[in-house]
């Protein structure tokens, strides 16, 4: 069979699974348009997390765990861009809190040039001692107030900065640029590390970034979430009280209800295919330029690729500042496509563990497998739990209705998930460990 054709038909049997999803009150298959709908984004932004992803793995070899944090990044750009800004938010302690930041960077960028001017003795580190000490306290003079002032204000409903108020779609590159700057710092420092401990930094890091939003009021609102963000696609309930709208769907047949939901998720399955696509058609770009083969060159032997004079550390850090970027969009895109960003919802499980899963399945270093698995791997992710509780309805059929087994095993069927991707994983790794469609 040609690669091309299994290509098709591994994509083709996603697609099945998810017509069946829409049409089918069968076995696990819910019969709702509703449902398969939402799989299916989810699954698109999935695939684009998967795809970042495979830009670092499949083409460099880089080992990055931290992929929650670029994610969440775009999520927080969401907030930053599109969002409203806060009534009095600026004069109250935002000018300040911009101050303080600028003062912060400018103390480090002075130790720094302290460290690289100075020769090493106690001179350089009295010095740097001094700059950090000295910058430290006039940074917190300035920042606790003006963070007091900006938290101060509607806390029920604000507390926050806000955003700019510009138009949501903007938002998905910004966070690309925000994910992609993250990716930048870490990468100058991180990156000279060996693979085992870049993971342990990138996992580091990532916690960093969201343990910073869900303390930073000022900044995301913490743990109390941003909800009711602008949406490039309609609210259902403002659908629902359009005359014209209700008129037209009424002319199909529908509900108001189901049509309003049915029209805003397939205009975000368009919006999330175009973005899938494009970034698709650059990633298979790239792979088929010389840069592309020069960075699985560097992948596949680093002292060769030195030996022939590539600045490898310099590659590594371009093509992770790529893959950040990617999961960036992606992120921001899921917050758009959920009108609220819940820094407490970032979890390595979901957006480390999972992604992984969907590259290796999928096939790593091959850019349609990655999509692939992102899509294959999301479906399974949901509909496992209702797999597994009929699976266990018809283990425990003979046993009594009250017994203690039976309702323990019932009621672990949400267990099956983790069970089952880990023997997804294992499976493919055993039979297929290049995944369903290897590199070429």
């Amino acid at each position: 069979m040609s690669d091309s054709v299994k290509t098709s038909l591994l994509f083709l049997f996603v697609g099945v699974l998810i017509l069946l999803e829409g049409t089918t009150n069968v076995l696990f298959f819910s019969g709702s348009w509703n449902s398969a709908l939402v799989i299916l984004n989810m699954g698109l932004v999935s695939a684009i997390m998967a795809l970042g992803v495979n830009l670092q793995w499949g083409f460099a070899g880089l080992f990055n765990v931290g992929i929650m944090g670029f994610v969440a990044l775009g999520g927080l750009a969401v907030v930053l861009v599109s969002s409203a800004p806060t009534p009095g938010a600026w004069t109250q302690g935002g000018v300040g809190i911009i101050m303080a930041l600028a003062m912060g960077a400018m103390s480090l960028i002075a130790a720094i040039a302290i460290w690289r001017l100075l020769e090493p003795g106690k001179l350089r580190t009295v010095a740097m001692v001094a700059v950090l000490g000295v910058g430290f306290f006039i940074y917190r003079a300035i920042f606790d107030p003006s963070v007091a002032g900006v938290e101060a204000i509607d806390p029920a409903l604000a507390g926050n900065l806000g955003g700019l108020g510009l138009p949501v779609l903007l938002a998905w590159p910004a966070g690309g640029l925000l994910a992609a700057g993250a990716a930048w710092l870490i990468g100058k420092t991180a990156l000279g590390l060996r693979s085992d401990y870049l993971a342990i930094a990138t996992l580091g890091i990532a916690e960093i970034i969201i343990a910073v939003m869900k303390n930073e009021d000022w900044l995301s609102r913490g743990v109390k979430n941003v909800i009711g963000l602008p949406r490039p696609m309609p609210y259902e309930v403002d659908l629902q009280n359009d005359p014209a709208f209700v008129e037209q769907a009424a002319g199909y047949g529908l509900d108001p209800i189901l049509a309003s939901t049915l029209y805003v998720k397939l205009g975000y399955s368009l919006m999330f295919t175009i973005v899938l696509l494009v970034l698709l058609w650059m990633a298979q770009m790239a792979l088929k330029s010389p840069w592309g083969r020069m960075m699985r060159a560097i992948r596949d032997n680093e002292v060769a690729a030195e030996a022939m004079g590539k600045n490898v550390t310099k590659r590594h850090l371009q093509i992770f500042i790529l893959g950040s970027a990617i999961c960036g969009i992606a992120g921001a895109m899921m917050t758009t496509l959920d009108s609220q960003l819940t820094p407490g919802t970032y979890n390595p499980l979901r957006f480390t563990f999972l992604i992984w899963v969907m590259v290796i399945v999928g096939g790593s270093g091959n850019n349609f497998g990655s999509v692939l698995g992102g899509l294959l791997i999301w479906f399974l992710w949901i509909k496992v739990e209702p797999m597994g509780l009929l699976l266990l309805e018809t283990v425990t059929a003979g046993l009594a209705d009250g017994s203690a087994l039976k309702l323990h095993l019932l009621e672990s069927a949400s267990h099956m998930r983790l069970l089952t991707m880990g023997l997804i994983l294992l499976l493919v790794l055993r039979f297929s460990p290049r995944g369903l469609l290897p590199e070429k």
